[in-house]
């Protein structure tokens, strides 16, 4: 059987590399789903975590924040055991009632990563939001984020100016918000 070194699966992560990445899941997963299951989840809340783990040590990993200094299936485990706590924490249940028996690492949460795990939640609240725009809104919008300059979004889209281009692009943005201001998760992240 194959084994992976924690710089051989961190590499693996970052270079988005599905063999690794299935290694991953066929070796770490199952504990994280236990643990999950054990405290009030489901599969579907241990996927969750599970996913949205790899994307905070993802992007740990391409910042340059991650140093680590236990095994990566420790790390892993911490990260999920963090974000469901966090999770639960959102439901209301009590932290006290945490059934738990694997090796964890408290070390783990520092702001750094309490900050990396509020970005997550934020960008999936706009990803949602912003999939539920218009394909015109999302174009320009997508243009706008990548410094696109508004005269060439007005040729590309077929505005007749730049004047055009700038009020639609505000519109699409003011319609964004507003959507995402109504979701009752962002009440939850910014509180």
């Amino acid at each position: 059987m194959i084994t992976y070194s924690n710089q051989e699966l961190l590499n693996g992560i970052l270079r988005n590399d599905s063999i690794v990445l299935q290694y991953i899941y066929k070796n770490f997963y199952y504990k994280i789903n236990s643990f999950i299951k054990k405290n009030s989840g489901d599969d579907d809340d241990a996927n969750d975590v599970f996913q949205e783990a790899i994307i905070i040590i993802y992007r740990k990993l391409k910042a340059n924040e991650l140093l680590l200094d236990c095994s990566f299936e420790t790390y892993l485990y911490s990260v999920c055991r963090f974000l469901w706590l966090k999770q639960l924490e959102k439901r209301k249940a009590e932290k006290e009632k945490i059934q738990d028996n694997h090796e964890y690492d408290d070390n783990i949460y520092d702001d750094a990563f309490e900050k990396t795990v509020d970005l997550n939640e934020r960008y999936r609240l706009y990803q949602k939001h912003f999939a539920n725009l218009g394909k015109d809104c999302q174009k320009i919008l997508q243009m706008f984020f990548d410094k696109v300059p508004l005269k060439h979004i007005a040729q590309i889209m077929g505005f007749k100016g730049e004047k055009y281009a700038k009020k639609r692009k505000y519109k699409c943005k003011e319609y964004l918000i507003k959507s995402i201001k109504q979701d009752l998760e962002y009440k939850k992240i910014f509180e």
